[in-house]
This record gives structure tokens, sequence and C-alpha cells, in this order.
């Protein structure tokens, strides 16, 4: 005899979660906002304004892998205290003011922030031990120009050797330069990074952190000579954001090099209105580096200041194209 089946006679299994999935996320309305002023192995420090200490935070589950870093405008919830053993969760990004990239080099489409929102790149150069790299600087300059960062190139150990050679290499670009080796005033620089968020790059041993140890004695960065092996040892490994007058100094770890492969010529010309305007007359294809590559290059019609500017971010161009050892 067939059985008859009732309700009561089946077992729905249940799902694994015992709400339903939704697309919605909470508006987190009451998420406080301040600056991540470290980051190490998936925690952000967060200074929230109006506030001295930073909170340890984590990055909440709706984020995804959204790249959180140093200098970043976040919007926190949670135990907000910042007392021992807290954590909050960070749950908004605001849109970012500018950005420093880097690739590994120059073939690689990965690109890798280095700082968020800082208005000022401060590239520290030594004049000697090591001997200064052009080629960085410039790639360097590149990277703030189109990166929205008003550069700055700060020169130290001056006690070994005259700055003033290196110095006008970069003088028709209207580029600050600054010398601050360790017999020099550090008034200078102190003045340019109160009230902004300014951040510093260099190569290991070029006394970076020497600098940010004169700025803010209290940071005791980890200074260190130069190896006399292979191309020296890092000393800073972290970015980290130091207190300086109404603002912040960025000091991140000293690198060996400095890929671009993210820019373009076009990119490096437009951000000079000059330059710019001129371009618009360049033919298609143009890569704006004159004769032979481009005789028609409108850029070689310039004159006066506007043609050494020309030649100078030519130079520029040179150091983007160049993809050897060009640290």
């Amino acid at each position: 005899m067939a059985r008859s089946w009732d309700e009561s006679d089946i077992r729905v299994r249940p799902g694994k979660g015992s709400r339903p999935r939704t697309k919605d996320r909470p508006a987190h309305n009451d998420a406080e906002f301040g600056m991540v002023v470290t980051k190490d192995r998936g925690r952000w420090g967060v200074v929230l304004d109006g506030r001295e200490d930073p909170v340890v935070t984590m990055r909440a589950r709706e984020l995804g892998r959204t790249a959180i870093e140093v200098g970043d405008r976040v919007g926190v919830v949670g135990d907000t205290s910042g007392r021992p053993g807290t954590l909050a969760r960070i749950v908004k990004l605001a849109d970012r003011t500018s950005v420093l990239r880097r690739t590994a080099d120059d073939t690689d489409p990965y690109e890798r922030i280095v700082v968020a929102n800082a208005e000022q790149l401060l590239i520290v150069s030594a004049v000697a031990d090591p001997p200064p790299r052009s080629g960085f600087v410039e790639r360097s300059l590149i990277a703030a120009f189109v990166g929205n960062l008003r550069p700055v190139i700060i020169l130290t150990k001056s006690d070994l050797a005259d700055p003033a050679e290196f110095a006008a290499e970069f003088a028709d670009l209207d580029v600050p330069v600054l010398v601050c080796g360790i017999d020099d005033p550090v008034g200078p620089v102190r003045d340019l990074v109160s009230g902004h968020v300014s951040a510093l790059i260099g190569h290991s041993g070029v006394g970076k952190s020497t600098l940010v140890n004169r700025l803010v004695p209290e940071a005791n960065r980890e200074t260190g000579e130069v190896s006399g092996v292979g191309k020296g040892r890092h000393t800073s490994t972290q970015s980290v954001a130091l207190r300086v007058p109404d603002g912040w100094i960025i000091d991140t770890p000293g690198i060996r090099s400095f890929g671009l492969a993210h820019v373009d010529a076009d990119a490096v010309v437009g951000v000079f209105d000059d330059l710019a305007r001129a371009a618009e007359d360049c033919p298609r294809g143009c890569t704006h580096l004159g004769p032979p590559a481009d005789p028609e290059c409108a850029l070689d019609e310039l004159t006066g200041a506007s043609a050494r500017r020309a030649a100078a971010v030519r130079k520029l161009l040179v150091a983007l194209r160049r993809n050897e050892d060009w640290e």
C-alpha cells in the first residue's frame, strides 16, 4: 500500500545563515572620522579628529580588499575609546585628494600606493655618501606631479660636498630645493611642513630618518650607516605619520626603485599649463622628446622660461622611458 506524505514527514535543511542575505549595508551615520597614521599586518592606527592618541582598528568586512593607506581619511565605528585591547572598525574611506603611487618596475602593472592625501612630497637626497641619483629624484618628481603633490627636494650631507651643482639640475622645473645637512639649520624645513601633511621619500642611507628625528625629536626613528655591501640596508620598515605643528609628516620606508608603469608622457606634460597648451598642436603619438624622435613636436616652438621648462621636462621623460638601473 502506498504511503501518503504530509508536511510533518519532510525535513527542510536550514540555510547557512539565520538571516536572509541582502545587498543593503548599514549607513554608519555615527562613524567618527580621522586620519590613518600607521598600518601593520591588518591593523591600522587612526587618530580621530580632535583626539591625540590613535585608536587601533581593523577593516570592516563590507570594505572587502579596499586598500587603506597611511594618510587616508576614514570613518570608524565601534569601541573608539582607545583603551588597551579594544578594536574599532574602519567602515568608510573618504575620497583622496592626492595619491603617491609606484610600481615595482616599469613592466609591473600593479600599482602600490605609498601615501594618500599628502599635500607635499619631500624628496630627500644626499649630495654624497651615497652619491645623488638624478634618476631616482626625477622619477619621484614625476610621481609627485601626476599624483597631485607639491614636490620639494631636500639635500642632506652638505658637509661632504657642495649641493649647488645637483640643485641646479632642477631649477627650471620651479621645484623648491632646501639644503639641510647636519650642520645646516632645520628651521626652513620645519616652517615648510608646519600646517601641512607632507610625505618624505628617499633611498636608504640618505639621512631621511636623521632629518625626521631633527623635526620630531620624540620620533626616535632608527638611523644607520650605509652598508658597504650591496645597496645598503633599510633603517625604516613601515610608513608612519608623525605630528608637527598643525600638521603631519609621513616617513616612508627607504626604497630602492621607483617604477612608473602607470604614467605616460602626456600625463607629465599635462601638469604644466604652458606645456599642455603647446602640446595640443603636437601630432598624434608624439612622445614630446623632440628631434630626432619627434621632429614636429610643438614644444620646440616655445621660448623663454617655457622653453627652459620644456627642456627640463624632457629630461624627466627620458628618465620615464629609461628601463635600466635608474636608481
